[in-house]
């Protein structure tokens, strides 16, 4: 179920910072009329730190309705506090999600033996599959390979994002970890390496913006068409790069904004609008791109 690329989809807001519902209903249609394979919603990029719970459910639920079961939905319902994850993990289990992605906590820094903790209790919580996601640069932790070994004996943990971008890392996790044990990439830099290495998908920023390129690189990736996949990531290089000038998702959400108005570019606070220059650089991009 779990294969190819998973948009880490933005929660599009009004300058209230209320949800704007329905450019998320056309965001999801646009990801689904553009091959996408999966939707992560309410993920990081989702702006999940700065949604309460009923709202952060109540998303992942439109969200569900809106795929209409076309396409598999990733439920984020990572938290810092292991008792907030599981709350969340039990109540999204009741919307119709496929699975769960669960970010390692963040700010208050858990020894591995508190990741496994941690992890084995969410994945105990719910009989659906729960993916790991590791992202030292924004949780300071790094969860270990060990630790992932170790996670990887519960029945329903089945994956891990690893947003690293350590390609050695992705070959340590190859060498000892089951060989059906999902293995996604969460940065989109170093993507089109991972996959064309073995890995299994890509949960990406950039697929918000160009969706069909990113499910046709993970198709030629598969089918070990490595050079076309790397033709596509080569022309998606310097968009890769420019998304990630200011923190997730401003940007993203900026260059929806310059797409036909596809949303507003409004964040939650404390995340603001880009600063000019960086509004110029991802503009220019598009243009590039075509796309505007």
């Amino acid at each position: 179920m779990f294969h190819g690329s998973f948009v880490a989809l933005v929660t599009p807001m009004f300058g209230t910072g209320e949800i704007d519902y329905a450019s998320l209903a056309q965001l999801v249609e646009f990801q689904i009329q553009n091959n996408t394979h999966g939707i992560v919603a309410v993920g990081t990029t989702g702006e999940s730190a700065t949604l309460p719970f009923q709202e952060h459910i109540k998303v992942i639920q439109f969200i569900v309705e809106c795929t209409s079961g076309k396409i598999p939905v990733l439920a984020g319902t990572g938290a810092n506090s292991t008792d907030e994850a599981v709350f969340l993990t039990k109540q999204v289990e009741k919307l119709g999600v496929d699975g769960f992605l669960s970010v390692v906590p963040y700010y208050n820094k858990p020894q591995q033996a508190g990741l496994v903790a941690h992890f084995n209790a969410i994945a105990s919580a719910s009989a659906l599959p729960l993916m790991l996601y590791n992202v030292p640069s924004r949780t300071v932790v790094d969860m270990q390979t060990s630790t992932v070994l170790s996670l990887s004996s519960h029945p329903n943990i089945v994956g891990i994002k690893d947003a690293t971008g350590d390609l050695n890392r992705l070959e340590e996790l190859q060498s000892v970890l089951p060989k059906d044990f999902l293995l996604f990439s969460g940065d989109d830099a170093s993507g089109c390496a991972f996959l064309n290495k073995g890995g299994h998908g890509v949960i990406s920023v950039t697929a918000n913006i160009v969706p069909a390129q990113m499910s046709a690189m993970c198709e030629h990736a598969f089918a070990k068409q490595y050079d076309e996949a790397i033709v596509i990531d080569t022309k998606l290089r310097r968009l890769h790069h420019t998304l990630f000038l200011e923190p997730n998702p401003v940007l993203p959400k900026w260059a929806l904004y310059k797409m036909n108005k596809m949303i507003s570019p409004f964040l939650r606070l404390p995340m603001v609008l880009p600063e000019l220059n960086q509004q110029i650089c991802i503009e220019q991009e598009l243009k590039e791109l075509g796309l505007i």
